[in-house]
């Protein structure tokens, strides 16, 4: 895997890898993920035959370094920088909180082509937008205590709703450590979904080709805010994956993507 890296407008410096010849399509992480951990790097692989493929780890992860403080338009920019240097406009995927960052550089005008998203995390009430303000609050105070495994624990089972006994086992995978190291990020992630900039009107307002999909076996609250976004998008479509999860196979998603951007 070979990294570069481009510096942010704040300073930030960006590690990113390019794969592949084609159009240009970014992939956007959600939490936990960067280039290293997740599925992005055999997606793009999956992709790179199609697809000029950008990757990279969003500000606090992997190889990327870290501003603060922290500002959701900051992320904006972190992609805005990447679409310039892929040419002045491109594809657009994310996943998760990823797929959210993504709705918000479209409602602020960036460049995209043709955006796709998996199981976005929209809020459709204010209770859930109340207590993501209070798990927003809980978790930096963890960060600021240096309470890394119990930031991890504390999102997997507050905010992702996991049994806590999923997080003992998770503590005993390989994979654990690398979760620990990003853990830093993870208020990010919820302020993403969470800051109140970006409204049901706004994401009425992109007019951009879009692709919403949701996993057949995800819980009903992913698939339902799913659902709700892609009726809200104007010119979208809708697209349950067969037998899929929140943690969805690169096999599921690559013909899928392919299909959408090549068209």
């Amino acid at each position: 895997m070979l990294t570069e890296y481009i510096r942010c407008s704040d300073g930030t410096d960006i590690a990113y890898t390019e794969i592949g010849k084609g159009d240009p399509l970014i992939l956007v992480d959600g939490a936990f993920c960067s280039r290293s951990f997740g599925p992005m790097r055999k997606l793009a692989e999956l992709l790179s035959s199609r697809f000029k493929v950008i990757y990279y780890d969003r500000r606090g992860r992997g190889d990327s370094s870290n501003t603060l403080p922290y500002s959701v338009d900051r992320e904006v920019e972190d992609l805005n920088a990447l679409i310039q240097l892929a040419g002045g406009s491109a594809f657009l995927f994310g996943i998760s909180s990823g797929g959210v960052l993504c709705l918000r550089a479209a409602a602020a005008g960036l460049s995209i082509k043709k955006l796709a998203i998996y199981e976005p995390p929209f809020m459709l009430d204010e209770d859930s937008a109340q207590s993501l303000s209070e798990h927003e609050e809980n978790l930096n105070n963890l960060v600021a205590a240096d309470r890394r495994s119990d930031t991890a624990k504390y999102f997997l089972t507050k905010v992702m709703g996991m049994p806590y006994i999923f997080t003992f086992v998770m503590r005993l995978m390989p994979h654990w450590e690398k979760m620990k190291s990003v853990a830093n990020t993870l208020p990010y992630d919820v302020a993403i979904i969470n800051d109140g900039s970006l409204s049901f009107e706004q994401i009425g307002s992109i007019r951009i080709l879009a692709l919403v999909s949701a996993g057949e076996k995800s819980p009903l609250v992913l698939r339902r805010a799913a659902e709700k976004v892609e009726q809200l998008l104007p010119t979208s479509e809708y697209k349950s994956l067969a037998k899929q999860t929140h943690n969805v196979s690169t096999k599921a998603l690559a013909p899928m993507l392919e299909e959408f951007f090549a068209r």
